[in-house]
């Protein structure tokens, strides 16, 4: 007799009119190579991306310019008659941005953080605490995204003092990747207290080696119900990438 495995169930989230998670099919996402700032020029990619397959397109937000452009790039993709959802991904600057620009904060359908790089001590809490607030004020889901090149360093070293105090015989990726996990876990939790709900969340813990991302992923959902968006970072060009994010 074969032995069927049992799919691991999470909690649905919608972005826009597209279903991740609670036993939906899994979804596909891509990146926008342009600059966000060029509306024109985005919105012309992100139609191209969906009309290739890709379900929802994810554009950086990084810039004044940038956000300043977005509902125009979300009017074109609907004028071209594109349903993608349209995700900003933000690093560093995002609770101004979503502040400062409230169209661009409405015309997104899914907003990005990265725990790792919202700010340090107190203010990287109330940073991410801002971007959460303006997502449950419009109704937006997030995806916490959590990666290996940009953690938190004071739970890095944190982890690495208890492994060398406690003698516990960690190598530096087990403790990166535990690291991961407990990041994403934490701002989960965090983003509920700021009043999202967990239909709400999405979490990934991105990193670079295919057998690393299995590794973090299996323990991940083990540790949540939320929905995970799987995809390795800096994975690389040509055929060593293709291979590296079809194995992961």
């Amino acid at each position: 007799m074969i032995a069927v495995s049992t799919r691991h169930r999470t909690t649905p989230v919608r972005v826009g009119g597209v279903v991740v998670g609670g036993g939906a099919p899994v979804v596909v996402q891509s990146m926008t190579m342009t600059d966000t700032a060029d509306a024109a020029a985005t919105a012309r990619q992100c139609v191209e991306l969906w009309e290739a397959g890709s379900e929802m397109v994810r554009v950086t937000v990084n810039l004044p310019d940038a956000a300043a452009a977005v509902p125009e790039i979300k009017q074109r993709m609907l004028d071209a008659g594109c349903t993608a959802p349209l995700i900003g991904d933000f690093h560093y600057n995002g609770h101004l941005l979503l502040t400062q620009f409230p169209d661009c904060a409405a015309a997104l359908d899914k907003y990005r953080i990265n725990p790792g790089n919202v700010g340090h001590g107190r203010r990287r809490d109330e940073q991410f605490s801002t971007i959460c607030q303006v997502a449950a004020d419009h109704g937006k889901p997030v995806r916490i995204g959590v990666n290996g090149g940009s953690l938190n360093q004071e739970l890095v070293m944190r982890k690495m003092q208890e492994n060398t105090d406690g003698d516990l015989g960690l190598s530096s990726q087990d403790i990166l990747n535990e690291c991961m996990v407990l990041s994403a876990v934490e701002s989960t939790e965090l983003a509920l207290a700021c009043g999202l709900r967990r239909d709400q969340i999405i979490i990934s813990c991105k990193v670079s080696r295919p057998a690393d991302l299995i590794a973090v992923y299996r323990e991940l959902a083990t540790r949540t119900e939320q929905p995970l968006h799987l995809g390795l970072t800096e994975a690389g060009m040509g055929v060593k990438g293709l291979v590296w994010s079809s194995a992961a």
